[in-house]
């Protein structure tokens, strides 16, 4: 999002400065500023949270830019600033850690509650911090209210998807890796993390004897090829790793699935409508709201093995009503362009100017 919110202010002919450890070199091409912010403990990622923030601290005390508006991302600063955008929100993860079902282990488990009983106190001052805070889906903004943020400061920007890139259009299995002739299932999403709920999912794979499976997702430390082969899932499962050509596997799809335990918005669950798959998803996903307005299948419980092979099995029974449903999806995408979610977070940035009675 912060790439897309940077490439539309520099459009719309706005100054923009990027305070961060890496930038995309289009951004700087394309005239944003950098302040470069040293981050030099990459591992763990929770001591590099905690560095980064320090040190953009620092930087920003010191000589720069004179800023109209400073606009963080959660936890990234210890000082207030104007407008903060939560695209996760760490006590509400915690409250959830308990519907996850994955194979991991204990240590990992451990460095998962710390690093979110962390993260959710260092979110808090973040929040209070600002004076807006957007939150990229309803989900979130009822979150934010639950941990002490005024409804007054909530403002609530969705995500966008790139309608371009992911659009409709023939699937090329083949030339993929995966097999023309059975209905096929999609499935995008962190491989290590029990959040994405993939063993709700592969068990009720199980039950759908023709349905095979597409998993995209880095599969470095992942435990989920094992779980499939345990349930003699081996030949319908797809493991694809990380790949770059995810527009290209979601329109080989027949459906597309995001069952997780908690999802602040789920991007990957826009782009699956934006290519026209019909999608299922659970009401913990941020985004599923997007989903219903498609008459997309929400499920009330992640966990329910049979209700997600039900749905599954209803959607691929009906391919008339799979297509129509698809063409909905698209149509509830477009109006979630990055443009339009740039549009709207500008209108944040005016409303607060006009407030102190400065130009936008």
């Amino acid at each position: 999002m912060n790439l897309e919110l940077a490439r539309h202010a520099l459009a719309k002919g706005h100054r923009v400065t990027l305070v961060a450890n890496r930038v995309d070199s289009s951004l700087l091409e394309a005239g944003a500023e950098w302040l470069r912010v040293p981050v030099r403990v990459p591992r763990p990622h929770l001591l590099k949270v905690r560095e980064f923030a320090r040190n953009a601290t620092r930087l920003l005390a010191g000589p720069r830019p004179s800023f109209d508006l400073l606009h963080a991302n959660g936890y990234v600063l210890d000082r207030d600033h104007d407008v903060n955008t939560a695209h996760f929100v760490h006590a509400a993860s915690r409250r959830r850690e308990a519907a996850c079902r994955t194979p991991e282990g204990r240590l990992t488990r451990a460095y998962r509650a710390v690093y979110a009983r962390l993260n959710a106190s260092w979110e808090r001052r973040a929040f209070a911090g600002a004076e807006r805070v957007i939150a990229v889906s309803p989900l979130v903004g009822r979150e934010l209210v639950d941990v002490g943020v005024e409804p007054s400061r909530i403002v609530v920007v969705p995500n966008g998807v790139d309608l371009d890139e992911f659009c409709p259009g023939p699937g090329d299995r083949p030339s993929l890796g995966l097999p023309s002739g059975p209905p096929l299932a999609v499935f995008v999403g962190a491989q290590r993390s029990g959040r994405k709920n993939l063993t709700t999912l592969l068990e009720a794979l199980t039950r759908l004897r023709e349905l095979h499976l597409a998993v995209v997702g880095d599969l470095k430390g992942s435990p989920y090829p094992a779980l499939a082969a345990r349930l003699g899932l081996g030949q319908r499962t797809h493991f694809l790793g990380a790949r770059r050509d995810v527009a290209d596997i979601l329109r080989a799809g027949d459906v597309f699935v995001l069952p997780s335990t908690y999802e602040p918005f789920g991007l990957v669950l826009l782009e699956a409508m934006a290519t026209g798959l019909p999608v299922v998803t659970t009401s913990t996903v941020g985004a599923a709201y997007l989903a219903e307005q498609a008459g997309g299948l929400v499920l009330g419980d992640p966990t329910d093995v049979d209700a997600l092979a039900g749905a599954l099995d209803g959607l691929l029974g009906a391919p008339a009503a799979r297509r129509d449903l698809g063409a909905r999806c698209r149509a509830v995408a477009e109006e979630c362009s990055w443009s339009s979610a740039g549009d709207r977070t500008l209108a944040v940035y005016r409303e607060l100017l006009a407030a102190r009675g400065r130009r936008a």
